[in-house]
């Protein structure tokens, strides 16, 4: 069998068919979504945007134990600094994103301490990734229901940037934040749609990784980052 060939398609497809006591789908026609009748999850915060989601965002926050700073874009390079220092300083690795140029973070991106996700180079990403102190990632989309960061990480923006350091930092342009994951998703459809070419893994972080597995006692830092800040940037 040739690779990519698909035996007895149609064969299989009747039968299946069959069973549900349905004819076959023309397979030459474009899927229908199926029209619903109610929709709950576009109820929750529908009527709330913008600055006005902050408290929901904030609220969540506090109990995924992730601390927020608001700034403006102006001031977002010494914010940047500072919690830096209070994650630890040490080794800092960052993705190959044009917002860190737009923002304003060009001189922090150029400075030594600071190590630039390139896949040019290869398997040193992930060596220096895992022995850095710290990982900082823009976010695309951010749920204020659940103070979810959605990041669309490619071959520029390496999941492992969010995963292997001890630490981690998320800058939230504030424009990016929505109610909930039903915002993201028709986003992402939208997308798919126009026919964008869609990252190969989109990527929600909420906070620290943790684990109430056993007995529901919470234990942080189970196989990612041990604490975690996000940067709201309210003019953007």
């Amino acid at each position: 069998m040739n690779k990519g060939t698909i035996q007895h398609r149609t064969e299989f497809l009747e039968k299946i068919a069959g069973k549900m006591h349905r004819k076959p789908r023309d397979m030459s026609q474009p899927i229908q979504r199926p029209k619903r009748l109610y929709t709950p999850e576009k109820d929750v915060l529908a009527h709330v945007t913008g600055a006005d989601l902050l408290p929901v965002f904030y609220k969540e926050c506090e109990k995924i134990l992730t601390d927020v700073v608001e700034t403006t874009a102006a001031s977002l390079d010494n914010v940047l600094r500072n919690l830096v220092k209070v994650h630890g300083h040490g080794e800092v690795v960052i993705s190959k994103d044009d917002r860190f140029r737009a923002f304003g973070l060009k001189d922090f991106s150029e400075e030594d301490f600071v190590y630039r996700w390139d896949p040019a180079n290869g398997e040193e990403n992930v060596i220096v990734t895992e022995r850095a102190q710290t990982g900082i990632m823009f976010s695309d989309i951010t749920l204020a229901e659940s103070a979810t960061m959605v990041m669309f990480n490619d071959k520029d923006k390496g999941r492992a940037i969010g995963l292997l350091p001890e630490t981690f930092i998320g800058i939230i342009p504030l424009s990016t934040i929505v109610p909930r994951m039903t915002q993201a998703a028709e986003e992402i459809n939208c997308r798919i749609e126009r026919g964008e070419a869609i990252a190969s893994c989109v990527n929600f972080v909420s906070g620290p990784s943790n684990s109430a597995d056993i007995e529901y006692n919470l234990v942080v830092g189970v196989h990612g980052p041990v604490k975690v800040s996000y940067i709201i940037v309210t003019d953007r």
